[in-house]
């Protein structure tokens, strides 16, 4: 099992998450920053949640929240938003979806008291390379839930309108078990915590990897509609589901019938294909639906020149689907994911803070924030179209295909699922032990090949990338 010692970044001068000096405070009335009319954003996060580290060769960096928060507050966006610092979640919060033997060894679990693996070489709850332990881990999973579930509670109680934990959205991780960078799922936990005042949510993932933990978790529901668009090849690219076709339960008579739409993607999409594609489906699943609220997935790994992604977009391009969301003025979630270079992330979540404002910043980063050196190009908005790894293998009709396709599953969704509860039914409890072995059994054929392609390559000086 990798273990990993408690790595705390370098951080010139006093750089707390709120802190703010007097330029700052100038770039403030430079920008024009001011609190959006009509609608109430609240900011989360909490500084220990950047301070975990993965270990020098992973690809994880919550670093990247520390640069987010920079930026954020170098153009004076956090002046226009109601700000948090969240604490962290319970056992019993994060045991309303998980089990509690994999808490408590969340809980417990030290690099200095390791598992050993089993025969068959796999290390307990899929801890490992990709998820390994290291000092601290418990206290990070607790404060990005925590983050999340303060955040679904400020929309469900009325005190905001739109709510933003870029510290969340870890979308992988399942009941019982940790995968793919992803250890508490915040993002179920939180949709759970907001079923409770609203009859049905609509779940959208942007993030390159397909959002499996989220689908599983309400496959037999109604309640919620889950939507990934996402790069899809079963054999080797991470978690090797999220095909066209799997769109919930086979038999008709099971609520979750037709409601988790999947939109697979080949390597290289550009910006006007995925945004046309995404505007396409997500308008009619709002009209056909009518959700009483939006929780969104911003995964920054499906940018262009993203450490482990493989498509084309840029940062406008990402942040217009956010936008596109938004418009629809519901009750709206705002949570980040995936994402592997550091300081493109850090842009990108920057940008659609100012999306969920009504913002619109200046192209270059302020002279006076914190880091920049990080930022060679000294721009919020550079061309990582040219950095993408792949040519578009998305033709045009192949996307018409996804989009038909889609189309003919909303026809399947009733006009008012199930009403509001004043209790989370049994269905939205633990998924199911059959579903959840015959998903594991999917995983191994390409288990093994997708690790190889997305391990770290570890690189001097990558903590920054």
């Amino acid at each position: 099992m990798t273990i990993i010692q408690e790595y705390k970044p370098p951080q010139p001068g006093q750089t707390g998450t709120f802190f703010l000096d007097d330029k700052s405070k100038r770039e403030i009335l430079f920008n024009g920053i001011s609190k959006p009319k009509g609608k109430i954003v609240s900011y989360h996060a909490n500084p220990r949640a950047e301070e975990a580290h993965f270990g020098p060769h992973h690809p994880m960096k919550p670093w990247r929240l520390t640069l987010t928060n920079k930026i954020v507050m170098a153009y004076g966006l956090h002046e226009a938003m109601d700000l948090y610092v969240s604490r962290q979640a319970s056992k019993s919060e994060l045991t309303a979806f998980h089990k509690e033997e994999y808490i408590d060894f969340l809980r417990n679990i030290t690099p200095y008291h390791p598992h050993e693996p089993d025969a068959s070489g796999y290390y307990p709850f899929n801890m490992g390379d990709d998820c390994p332990v290291f000092d601290g881990l418990f206290d990070y999973c607790s404060y990005y839930a925590g983050a999340s579930l303060d955040a679904a509670r400020k929309l469900t109680s009325g005190q905001s309108d739109i709510a933003i934990n870029w510290s969340g959205g870890l979308h992988h991780a399942k009941k019982g078990e940790a995968s793919g960078f992803c250890y508490i799922n915040d993002i179920v936990l939180a949709i759970l915590q907001m079923l409770r005042t609203y009859p049905r949510i609509l779940y959208i993932d942007i993030d390159v990897h397909h959002g499996d933990g989220v689908e599983q978790a309400f496959w037999s529901t109604d309640r919620v509609l889950t939507l990934s668009f996402h790069k899809y090849d079963k054999a080797v690219f991470f978690p090797g589901t999220g095909g066209l076709d799997e769109t919930g339960p086979q038999n008709n008579a099971n609520g979750g019938a037709h409601h988790s739409l999947n939109v697979p993607l080949a390597d290289g999409i550009d910006d006007e294909s995925y945004v046309r594609l995404f505007k396409d489906i997500v308008g009619p699943c709002v009209e056909r639906y009518n959700p009483a609220a939006i929780v969104f997935q911003c995964g920054a790994d499906s940018l262009g020149g993203d450490r482990l992604g493989c498509f084309n977009l840029n940062i406008r391009a990402h942040g217009e689907c956010v936008a596109f969301a938004k418009s629809f003025n519901r009750p709206m979630l705002v949570l980040g994911g995936g994402g592997y270079t550091a300081r493109n992330v850090a842009r990108l979540w920057a940008h659609e803070t100012s999306v969920c404002l009504d913002q619109n910043l200046p192209s270059a980063l302020p002279a006076n924030m914190p880091f920049l050196s990080h930022f060679p190009e000294k721009t919020l908005y550079p061309d990582l179209s040219k950095m993408g790894k792949a040519n578009n293998l998305n033709t045009k009709e192949s996307l018409q295909h996804i989009l038909a396709s889609t189309l003919e599953q909303l026809k399947y969704l009733e006009g008012n699922p199930s009403t509001q509860m004043a209790f989370i039914p049994p269905d939205l409890g633990p998924i199911k032990e059959d579903v959840e072995q015959e998903i594991r059994e999917m995983k191994e054929g390409s288990e093994g090949k997708r690790r190889k392609k997305e391990r770290g390559a570890g690189v001097r000086g990558e903590l920054y990338r």
